[in-house]
């Protein structure tokens, strides 16, 4: 799930769907600003394969967790180190 296995295509893993949310926050956003840049990205981009809400959820979560974005004021926002 957050690794790609060989019943997960590398674009539907949780790391792979973090580091193009990564690319989108270049700038805080609202988190309906970046699915829908997200979105849009993905129908478009060299990665066509669709990623359901619920999975982009996850990997938000998973970016939160080791530290990488932050929610603040209703943005997300990637953490500066």
């Amino acid at each position: 799930m957050i690794l790609p296995t060989r019943n997960l295509a590398p674009e539907r893993s949780l790391l792979v769907i973090g580091a193009d949310v990564l690319s989108i926050l270049d700038e805080p956003k609202t988190v309906t600003r970046v699915w829908d840049e997200f979105s849009k990205t993905r129908s478009r981009g060299t990665r066509r394969t669709p990623v359901s809400y619920d999975w982009f959820v996850l990997s938000l979560d998973l970016l939160f967790i080791i530290g990488t974005v932050e929610f603040e004021a209703g943005r997300l926002s990637r953490v500066q180190r």
